[in-house]
């Protein structure tokens, strides 16, 4: 029989899939000996059966009355009892920390009997009432889909009755005041009064977090972290302890180091005389963890050890969330905390100076997508700025936008192509699709723990919480400060490394590790002007990418067209040029050599004089991009674009002559032009007469480029330069195409470099891009030096997609339905596209075992795809410049995550 509850004495941290993180890490932490409330775990199983079938498991009932028997029993309280009521939170905690994307529920057990019992029993009328009133605000909106701000507006109007702007300033009759309010707002709302039942208050709550899984803000969070659908959510049933009993008591969040910048030492916020959800939703502002010390020295204390403790056995950056129950600590929950980009290099490099973790344990907790972020831009320190105020700076970077109120402005704002920034009083997981567009997210209240923080920080997104000085009016939509009254669409600069926020547009600069990356370590630290933070972070950058250089078997080139990209992908750190697109240099003023060469008859004198004048230009071009990256390879791929895309547009064309025939007038040049342009049009050009189609219909191209490439090559070597080119053909479909062209790039290279009196290999290879080029891979080998994956046309032919047409149409409707997880163009779908790139590796190896192998379609750049491409043996990638460096440190983290897989099946060691 399935097994669907767990006890918290039962588990640990290595069942998260069935347990959810927090299950998991509650029955670690137990384990421990550490202060947890007894409790237990319903599984994802229960929560998978429960979506699959609309119902819950039908032994499940009987395993969580067993459970919580054991509960009631180590407590001493009943659930419901009039005099000793036992009260449960009922917590969502999947596999993957997804923080305010699903639903909790506390205060369960509580009704109009044990509000009483609960009262007398700790002594305090005003803690029972003011818990009871929050069971039906967070029970409604929560499980019964009430209108959250009816409750809300209702608390506002009794504080402003009162004459307070604090919760804690309504006694306990004004709080039974406010939940006889209330129960008549949810009675309204849903038909039926408050449950009175606490066991049909805890089941209703259990079957909303399963619900809740799938919620909207949910399914974007999951899509955007690439996070499965399939996994479902655990539900933790714990016992109530209560941080709202009195100025004795508070909640908070921790973490064992700062989350935003990576700064060593503890650090989180907490509210005194309140519940946690006070705290992440930054309804009010909190304190610094510093100043639990002044206020309980001994909790403190006793949390800081905990801390250590946990950041020990966790080996990594901990966050914490715990409750003070009368001056008692209880721990709520532990998780690996989400980290900006910064923190996480720093906590990785710290960690391993501290000899927690080793160097390939530290390349595995940092991604090429976190460096990423950090070679954004900042804003320039030198410029003339506007401050309007300060807030808490909750994670780093330079964001500008116009101000957005609500999810529809932000995304009406990106559907437009205008930068925003979300501007709220706080946030909460409904504004998640507004958080996913802004550019940033400022908020009045809050501070680093609560949800805009936690969140922005998770996604790389430039935060500033508890900036107190914003007065939003949302109805008026106006954000006023100091004075100043701005509107939606106003543009304003938040800078989430300091806290503050400029009106207006405001310049940025490169960041000193875009500094470091691009002219060394020595000017990246210039760069950070002493700031010691962000010269700590360099050096960490600066370490990581060392290791990875040195450890990494794949190798990371770059695609440039033009000798400024060719330096550029030099100085990022590319080992050579894995894609030189050649037709790039036919565009421009160029064009009418190309239209002069295309409209001419096959072997007149006239395409040769074309052609040869092209081929002079093409050598320059070659000869500036060899010169960059001398003794580095360069691998130029022979024009692959069919020729009408040099031509004029053939309906322009069309009606330009047609207007013509209407005046009387006749143009020979325009009438030779639309011939030649009719000719060449194709209904399908991207599978017609294009790449090495073009070289054998068109004799004198391909040769013209050869000749212009190894030419270029030759002269180079010949005054004493090391040279590296290699010709690529594209398209290849046979074996036969391929010879034709081998044959005529061997003799041209024996030619230009006896005429150079030089010797330099030059080999001589093909994309595959094809399916059935890789089918034929064996065959393909013998007249190929190389192969190189054109994973774009791949993933085009493979599928049948024609991108220009598909990408912007129906692949959002696709990625919605979970057909996709995400574009197959922007991340290789190893299903299909990734199995024909492993046959074709496979059959190319079996007749030319050391045959050289790349990829240089955009997937080169894909952290995922790079994983995937290591795995069937490919010998490097080619990306754009920018992404080398992301590309750099994805092939380290390849080697090092093979070195911990094989010390875990080791048993730990080697």
């Amino acid at each position: 029989m399935v097994k669907y509850v767990y006890s918290f004495l039962e588990g640990n941290k290595d069942m998260k899939d069935l347990l959810g993180g927090k299950g998991a890490n509650l029955a670690e932490m137990t384990s421990l000996g550490l202060p947890v409330p007894p409790g237990f775990t319903i599984t994802t199983d229960a929560c998978k059966e429960y979506l699959k079938r609309g119902e819950v498991p039908e032994t499940l009932t009987t395993e969580v009355t067993q459970a919580l028997r054991d509960v009631e029993r180590e407590i001493g309280r009943r659930l419901g009892d009039p005099d000793k009521p036992l009260l449960v939170s009922v917590r969502s905690g999947a596999k993957f920390s997804m923080p305010g994307m699903m639903e909790t529920v506390l205060n369960i057990g509580l009704n109009d009997e044990s509000v009483q019992g609960l009262a007398r029993m700790a002594g305090n009328d005003r803690f029972a009432w003011d818990s009871y009133r929050r069971l039906i605000q967070m029970f409604g909106k929560t499980v019964m889909d009430v209108d959250g701000d009816l409750f809300a507006n209702a608390l506002d109007q009794m504080k402003a009755d009162r004459g307070t702007t604090q919760d804690t300033d309504l006694t306990a009759d004004d709080l039974k005041e406010l939940t006889e309010t209330f129960k008549v707002i949810y009675r309204d709302a849903t038909g039926e009064d408050f449950p009175q039942d606490p066991r049909e208050q805890m089941d209703k709550a259990t079957e909303a977090v399963f619900r809740s899984w799938n919620t909207e803000r949910a399914a974007i969070y999951r899509r955007r972290e690439r996070i499965p659908n399939n996994l479902g959510t655990a539900v933790n049933i714990c016992t109530m302890v209560f941080g709202n009993m009195g100025e004795e008591s508070g909640t908070g969040v921790a973490f064992t180091r700062d989350p935003s910048t990576g700064k060593s030492g503890v650090y989180g916020d907490f509210l005194m005389n309140a519940q946690g959800e006070d705290v992440v939703a930054g309804i009010r502002n909190t304190l610094a963890l510093a100043d639990l010390e002044r206020i309980n020295k001994p909790v403190y204390d006793e949390l800081l050890g905990i801390m250590r403790t946990l950041e020990t056995h966790y080996q990594d950056l901990c966050d914490i969330e715990y409750t003070i129950e009368e001056g008692k600590l209880w721990m709520l929950q532990t998780r690996v905390g989400k980290r900006t980009a910064a923190a996480a290099f720093r906590v990785a490099t710290q960690l391993v100076d501290e000899k927690l973790i080793t160097s390939d344990q530290a390349v595995e907790r940092v991604t090429g997508e976190q460096l990423t972020q950090l070679m954004f831009p900042q804003f320039d320190t030198d410029s003339t700025k506007t401050l309007l105020t300060k807030g808490m700076a909750a994670s780093p970077g330079a964001a500008v936008g116009g101000i957005a109120f609500n999810n529809e402005q932000a995304e009406a704002a990106k559907a437009q192509g205008r930068p925003c920034i979300l501007v709220r009083r706080e946030t909460n997981p409904d504004d998640l699709a507004g958080m996913v567009v802004a550019e940033g997210v400022l908020t009045a209240r809050g501070g680093k723990t609560s949800h805009a923080a936690v969140v922005a920080r998770g996604m790389g997104k430039t935060c500033v919480c508890g900036a107190e000085a914003l007065e939003i009016d949302l109805e008026a939509g106006t954000l006023t400060v100091g004075g100043k009254v701005l509107k939606e669409g106003d543009t304003i600069a938040i800078d989430g490394s300091t806290g503050e926020v400029f009106d207006g547009d405001v310049p940025v600069s490169d960041s000193p590790v875009t500094t470091y990356l691009l002219k060394g370590l020595e000017a990246g630290l210039a760069a950070c002007n002493g700031d010691e933070d962000m010269t700590e972070l360099v050096t960490s950058v600066d370490r990581i990418l060392t290791y990875c250089d040195k450890s990494a078997k794949l190798r990371v080139r770059a695609n440039a067209d033009n000798p400024t990209d060719a330096q550029r992908a030099v100085d990022f750190g590319a080992s050579g040029i894995g894609l030189c697109r050649t037709e790039h240099m036919f565009l421009g003023a160029r064009r009418p050599l190309v239209e002069r060469a295309i409209l001419s008859e096959a072997g007149s004198q006239e395409r040769v004089e074309a052609l040869a004048e092209l081929g002079k230009l093409q050598r320059q071009d070659f000869k500036e991009m060899l010169q960059v990256l001398d003794g580095k390879p360069m691998t130029v791929r022979l024009i692959d674009p069919p020729l009408h895309e040099f031509l004029p547009d053939l309906t322009s064309l069309e009606v330009k002559v047609a207007l013509q025939h209407e005046r009387g007038e006749h143009n020979a040049d325009d009438e030779k032009m639309l011939a030649a342009v009719r000719k060449l049009h194709e209904a399908n050009p991207m599978l017609g007469l294009r790449g090495v189609r073009l070289g054998v219909w068109m004799p004198g191209l391909f040769a013209m480029q050869m000749h212009a490439l190894v030419g270029a090559a030759a002269e180079l070597k010949a005054a004493g330069g090391d040279p590296r080119p290699e010709i690529m053909v594209p398209l290849v479909g046979s074996n036969a195409e391929l010879a034709i062209i081998r044959r005529e790039a061997e003799e041209i290279i024996a030619e230009e470099l006896e005429a150079a009196g030089v010797e330099l290999d030059v080999p001589v290879g093909c994309m595959v891009e094809l399916p059935r080029a890789a089918m034929i891979a064996e065959s393909l080998a013998e007249e190929a030096d190389f192969f190189s994956y054109g994973t774009n046309d791949l993933t085009q032919t493979t599928w049948g997609f024609s991108r220009d047409d598909c990408e912007g149409v129906f692949f959002p409707h696709y990625i919605e339905a979970g057909i996709f997880g995400v574009s197959p163009f922007e991340s290789l779908d190893v299903h299909g596209v990734g199995r024909i790139v492993e046959e074709g590796v496979r059959r190319g190896r079996s007749a030319k075992p050391d045959m050289k192998m790349g990829v240089c379609g955009e997937h080169g750049g894909d952290p995922d795809s790079i994983h995937f491409f290591a795995s069937v043996g490919i010998d490097y990638v080619s990306c754009s410049p920018f992404r080398v460096p992301v590309a750099r440190l994805e092939v380290g983290r390849v080697e090092a995550l093979a070195k911990l897989g094989e010390l875990a099946q080791n048993g730990g060691s080697k």
